[in-house]
C-alpha cells in the first residue's frame, strides 16, 4: 500500500480550499520539508511527533540563527498542518497546540521623506518611453501604496483613470480597490500614449518594455535600486514606497483602518505599526518647536 503523502495533502487544501498565495505556499513546503527531514534523521514519524520534539526542533532552527520571522513563519506552518490532521482524522489532539513563535524584533519600517520622494521622482528621463514608463511606475508604487508584485501584475483594464482608482491583486488572489492620486493620473495618462509605440501592444499587463514584455519583479525592484542610488539615495526598495504612503498618509491625519484597506493589510495590528513611525514624527516635531519641551523644572520644591 503506498504510503501517504501528508505534507502534499495538506499544501492542495490550503491552495484549494484557502486559496493561500503560491509564495506563501512554496514556503510552507519548504518549512514542513524541513520538519521531515528532521524527524527521519531522529528515525520519527510526522504523526508520531510530540510537543517535546517539536519545542526541541524549534530551539535546534533558532541555534543556526534562524530570523525570528522564519521561525514564526514555520510555527504558523507546522501548527496549521497538524490542525489539518486532527480535521482529516489522523490525530486526535495536536502536539503544535501551544508551540509558541519568537518573539519579533520591533523594527521601524525605512520610509523617505517628501523631498526625497521628489528627488526620486526626478531621475527617469521622461522624454524617452522607457523613461517616462518609470516614472509612471514610481508613482503608483507611492501613489497606491502597492506591493511590487502587485504593481507588475497590474493590467491596463486595472486601472479607471476617470474614477481614480485601481483594482489591486493582492496576497491570496484578493482584491481591492485603491484611490490613485491627479499626480499618478496624470502620469499614467502620458505613458498610455506612447505605451508599446514602437512595439508589441498584444501584452495586457499595463508595465511592459518597449518590444511588449512585461516588467518582473526584479525588474521593478532594480528601478527603484538604480534611480535611488543615482538620486543619493540609501536602503530604498519598492516596498520603502509602500511605507512611506502609509506613513504620510497617517501623518496627515488619516485614520488607521482605512489605510489598512487600501494596504490590504488582513489584521490591524499589521497597519499599526506605522503609527510608531508618526509618533516618533510628532514628538521630534514637538521636541524642536515647543518652548518648554526641553527644558529642565526649574522650580526648587522644599519638603517641610
Amino acid at each position: 500500500m503506498t504510503k501517504r503523502d501528508l505534507v502534499k495533502e495538506f499544501l492542495n487544501y490550503l491552495r484549494v480550499e484557502r486559496g493561500l498565495a503560491k509564495n506563501s505556499l512554496s514556503a510552507y513546503e519548504s518549512d514542513l520539508r524541513q520538519l521531515r527531514e528532521w524527524a527521519e534523521t531522529n528515525e520519527l514519524e510526522l504523526l508520531e511527533l510530540t510537543r517535546a520534539d517539536l519545542r526541541k526542533w524549534q530551539a535546534l532552527l533558532l541555534q543556526k540563527g534562524l530570523s525570528s520571522t522564519s521561525a514564526g513563519r514555520m510555527v504558523a506552518a507546522v501548527r496549521g498542518f497538524y490542525k489539518f490532521l486532527m480535521l482529516d482524522g489522523h490525530l486526535k489532539k495536536s502536539p503544535a497546540e501551544d508551540l509558541i513563535a519568537p518573539q519579533k524584533a520591533f523594527y521601524l519600517p525605512r520610509f523617505l521623506i517628501e523631498s526625497e520622494i521628489e528627488s526620486l521622482f526626478s531621475v527617469p528621463n521622461v522624454e524617452t518611453e522607457t523613461g517616462l514608463r518609470d516614472r509612471t511606475l514610481l508613482e503608483v508604487l507611492y501613489a497606491a501604496g502597492l506591493r511590487v508584485s502587485e504593481s507588475v501584475g497590474l493590467k491596463i483594464s486595472d486601472v479607471d483613470l476617470d474614477a481614480g482608482v485601481l483594482n489591486a491583486h493582492g496576497k491570496g488572489s484578493k482584491e481591492r480597490r485603491v484611490p490613485l492620486g491627479r499626480s499618478a493620473v496624470d502620469w499614467l495618462l502620458k505613458y498610455l500614449a506612447v505605451r508599446g509605440r514602437n512595439g508589441n501592444l498584444q501584452n495586457s499587463l499595463l508595465f511592459v518594455s518597449k518590444s511588449g514584455r512585461a516588467m518582473t519583479r526584479g525588474d521593478a525592484y532594480n528601478l527603484v535600486k538604480n534611480c535611488a542610488e543615482k538620486a543619493g539615495l540609501e536602503n530604498v526598495s519598492p516596498h520603502t514606497l509602500r511605507h512611506s504612503f502609509a506613513t504620510h498618509l497617517l501623518q496627515r491625519g488619516a485614520d488607521s483602518r482605512s489605510v489598512q484597506a487600501m494596504l490590504g493589510h488582513a489584521d490591524i495590528s499589521t497597519t499599526q505599526i506605522y503609527t510608531h513611525i508618526t509618533d516618533n514624527h510628532l514628538k521630534a516635531t514637538y521636541e524642536q518647536h515647543h518652548p518648554r519641551a526641553t527644558a529642565r523644572n526649574s522650580l526648587n520644591i522644599k519638603n517641610d
